[in-house]
């Protein structure tokens, strides 16, 4: 009897976990989109707009971890970090030690457009986790870190291969 149970509720855990991963998915799907409408108004590419995300959430960062990070081989890297100096949305600082090093850092003065296409869905998130308790959302942000981390594990390990 309890073997029953515990496959009901085996299937009834696969199909709670097959909704997050397809709600997962249809989040990534609208997010690009999202990204892709913001990053036709601020005239940059996709993975322009994607490395200037690493850049301002983890940056200053070095051109290697960039490249690691955005999964970019650098002779592309180079080519989008062009870019993103000429419309000035990065910096690039040399080492004064070692001239080969470079640390890449954004421009705040361009944040601010930025900030403004997504202000949008970030006061639709906002008016989200109002409907949540404190618990409820660290639940939710562990949740989502933990997401973030696999995603970046999957990403390394196809970077790698």
């Amino acid at each position: 009897m309890s073997s029953v149970v515990n496959e009901g509720d085996a299937g009834h855990h696969r199909r709670k976990v097959t909704r997050i991963k397809g709600a997962l998915r249809a989040v990534r799907s609208q997010l690009a989109l999202l990204n892709r409408q913001v990053g036709t108004r601020l005239a940059l590419k996709d993975v322009d707009l994607d490395c200037l995300d690493v850049i301002n959430s983890e940056g200053p960062i070095g051109t290697t971890t960039l490249a690691r990070r955005a999964g970019l081989h650098p002779a592309t890297l180079t080519g989008v970090l062009d870019r993103l100096e000429r419309a000035g949305w990065i910096v690039r600082e040399r080492d004064g030690v070692d001239r080969r090093a470079v640390t890449i850092r954004s421009l705040p003065n361009r944040l601010g457009e930025m900030y403004g296409l997504l202000s949008v869905m970030n006061t639709a998130v906002d008016e989200l986790c109002a409907g949540y308790t404190p618990e409820e959302l660290d639940l939710l942000a562990d949740f989502l870190d933990r997401v973030g981390r696999a995603g970046r594990q999957a990403t390394d390990s196809l970077t790698e291969q």
